[in-house]
């Protein structure tokens, strides 16, 4: 685990160049390359390259109806909420980027493709930050207060209203692919397939802005406090969870979750945000950025 914010390190040099110019276009994959996607309802987003290596997909901003009619009563009332234009890692955050970034990594399936788990909400954050430092960027959240300046151009979490944005990518369906959950297993990693561990990102199809394993393989932190009836007073623009809590929002299902976990509009909370012994094997998180002043 991350047990402190380390301070900027040198780049390399022409790292520190990608920072300063602030991405690059991307030229890779994450993980493994993935299967052919499914159709797009919309144009597929660019994808860029930041400092550190990792892929990133500028998101459209726009309209999300947020929740399910059929879910659980957290998940209600559907409402319509707007989200602006935002960055978000292709892949969820993986135990390569930690050992390139030299944090050690409290994983339980060990393996540089596979996602980081066994993360507190408060390592995800320590996380964001080193990543913000190490890229020459002013880092998102203070953390003696834990507050987040979403003003700042560094990485965060990304809120739940972000979150559902990009993995529905457009659609309206149970999952990004449609309403069958007999196709999950082309999409995610999960209780029906992965044989109870984690895979490397990037092995499923993604989905249709060219986001991998938005659902199962590791569920995600996202910044929000988690609150059950949250859906009823959210504001319509940007919303970004409720102002205090006990647990913090988790979306998107894991390898040991049912098909029906994985839904792209279910929602969870988790303890496991300060304490090292709450700890799961099945929570990650991938981080995001608002987009740089004139893009």
């Amino acid at each position: 685990m991350i047990s402190r914010l380390l301070p900027p390190v040198a780049l390399p040099r022409t790292a520190v160049g990608f920072a300063a110019a602030g991405l690059l276009l991307a030229v890779g994959g994450c993980g493994r390359s993935p299967e052919p996607g499914a159709t797009a309802g919309s144009e597929m987003p660019p994808v860029i390259e930041t400092a550190s290596g990792v892929e990133m997909v500028r998101v459209p901003g726009g309209w999300l109806e947020m929740g399910l009619a059929d879910g659980p009563a957290d998940d209600a009332p559907v409402h319509r909420v707007r989200v602006d234009s935002f960055l978000i890692d292709r892949c969820e955050v993986t135990q390569d980027l930690f050992r390139r970034l030299e944090v050690s990594d409290p994983s339980r399936f060990q393996g540089a493709g596979l996602p980081v788990e066994r993360q507190t909400w408060i390592d995800a954050v320590r996380f964001c930050n080193l990543r913000s430092w190490l890229e020459g960027l002013e880092p998102c959240y203070d953390e003696e207060t834990l507050a987040c300046d979403f003003s700042a151009d560094g990485y965060r979490l990304p809120t739940e209203a972000e979150w559902e944005y990009a993995c529905r990518a457009g659609t309206t369906g149970r999952y990004f692919f449609g309403d069958d959950p007999r196709e999950l297993r082309r999409y995610a990693w999960f209780e029906g397939n992965s044989a109870r561990r984690t895979h490397p990102v990037g092995t499923r199809r993604p989905n249709p802005w060219g986001l991998c394993d938005m659902l199962g393989n590791v569920a995600e932190w996202c910044h929000d406090f988690y609150a059950g009836e949250y859906y009823r007073v959210s504001p319509a623009d940007n919303p970004r969870g409720p102002g205090q809590g006990d647990l913090r929002v988790v979306r998107g299902g894991a390898w040991n979750t049912s098909a029906e976990g994985c839904r792209a509009g279910l929602r969870q909370g988790s303890a496991s945000v300060d304490d090292g012994c709450l700890v799961s094997d099945a929570i990650g998180f991938r981080c995001v950025r608002r987009l740089p002043a004139g893009r």
